[in-house]
Parts: C-alpha cells; sequence; structure tokens
C-alpha cells in the first residue's frame, strides 16, 4: 500500500477462479466513484501482453521447450513495465489497483514449480518491482485436479503452463498454501469451489474488513 492508493492481489492455482474475482471486486468498487485499476500478469500492458502471448502460447513447439530460466526472466520483464506504466502510477493517483498474480506467482510457478533459484528470483524482484508490495493477496485455493479439471472443460484456450503436469501443480499449489500460512496478516485464503457468488461475498467481506472500504464494498 502506499500513502493513498491501495494495492490488492489476486493468486492460486489454474482454474481458480480467481480472474472471475478479480474482475467482480473491481465492479463492486467502481460502483463507489472510486477509481479502479485491474490489471493482470503476465500482461497490464501493451508489451505485457505481448510477452504473455509468448509465455502463454499453447501449441507453438517453441513455447512448449522455452527454457525455466527464459520463462522467468520474460515474466519479470512483463511485469518490471506493468508496475512502471501501470500500477505506480495509478497507486501515487490514490487508486484501488487490483492485480490477477504479482510476485507470489513467480516464486510458486518458477521458484519451486520450476525448481529455480529463489535467491535469483528475489533480486529479479525487486529489479521489477522497485520495492512496490501488495496490502493484501487473496488466494482463491482449491484442489489441484478440480482447477485443471475446470481449465480443460472450459471454453477458454488451454495454455502451456495448463499441461505443465499433476505434479507440478501440486508443487505451486502447495507453495501458495505455505506462503498464507506463513502470514496470515498479509494473505486471505477462499474455498474456490464455493459457488462463484459466494466467493464473491467473501473477499467483499474481508475487503471491507481489512482495508478499510466498507463504503466502496457496501455502495
Amino acid at each position: 500500500m502506499t500513502e493513498t492508493g491501495i494495492f490488492i492481489v489476486f493468486e492460486g492455482p489454474e482454474g481458480s477462479g480467481k480472474s472471475t474475482q478479480a474482475r467482480l471486486l473491481a465492479d463492486r468498487i467502481r460502483t463507489s466513484g472510486r477509481e479502479v485499476v485491474l490489471t493482470r500478469e503476465p500482461g497490464g500492458t501493451k508489451i505485457g501482453e505481448q510477452v504473455r502471448a509468448i509465455l502463454l502460447g499453447g501449441e507453438d513447439g517453441a513455447n512448449c521447450a522455452m527454457l525455466a530460466e527464459t520463462e522467468a526472466l520474460l515474466y519479470t520483464a512483463a511485469r518490471a513495465q506493468n508496475v512502471g506504466e501501470t500500477i505506480r502510477p495509478a497507486l501515487e493517483r490514490g487508486a484501488v489497483v487490483i492485480c490477477d498474480r504479482f510476485t507470489d506467482s513467480t516464486l510458486a510457478y518458477q521458484g519451486v514449480g520450476r525448481v529455480l533459484s529463489i535467491d535469483d528470483l528475489a533480486g529479479m524482484k525487486r529489479l521489477a518491482t522497485g520495492g512496490i508490495t501488495p496490502a493484501l493477496r487473496i488466494l482463491i485455493d482449491l484442489p489441484v485436479e478440480v482447477g485443471l479439471r475446470r481449465r480443460f472443460a472450459g471454453t477458454d484456450e488451454v495454455n502451456r503452463l495448463d499441461r505443465a503436469g499433476v505434479e507440478f501443480h501440486r508443487r505451486v499449489q502447495a507453495t501458495y498454501q505455505s506462503l498464507a500460512a506463513q502470514d496470515p496478516a498479509g494473505w486471505v485464503v477462499i474455498d474456490g469451489e464455493a459457488p462463484i457468488h459466494v466467493v464473491s461475498e467473501q473477499i467483499a467481506d474481508v475487503i471491507a474488513q481489512r482495508m478499510g472500504l466498507q463504503k466502496e464494498i457496501r455502495a
């Protein structure tokens, strides 16, 4: 959190519904008249969206053969652009910034999932964010098999990371759960198997209580 802006991040395994919930929360707060900036990683800027297409491309053989180090560097590049072009300016204006994934995704996916050096990733994080951290992280959690079943049964294109395998996704989920358990003041865990409207109400209650946004949430 900056002096005036509020930075909220949604995290979770594939198929958790975090993107839907990030959008619903943004729409809810906007009804109060407060500025809300909804962004995502990778993406959030023109450059970031081009990087996203490279990272998540599904069928291209070169994409499927991407080195873990290349993957981490591309995520970092997209993040640096998103922070500099979108997130930091919005926070300085006093906006509520809601981001679909942030630095903890890199720790979970590239650090533990791809087994890259945590120390190396920490340095990349500092470079990309310039010290910006979320005021609150919302982990929407559900069994890996349930999330992957949703992804493969959905209408959205299945991406390269979806195909990484169940054991990879279990490592990712375990990392998220560990991070949330270590910092209960900075995280809230929501059951992603609950109906969409139930999850949305639970998130709204948490945001109202923890972020001092009672007026915005109840507008």
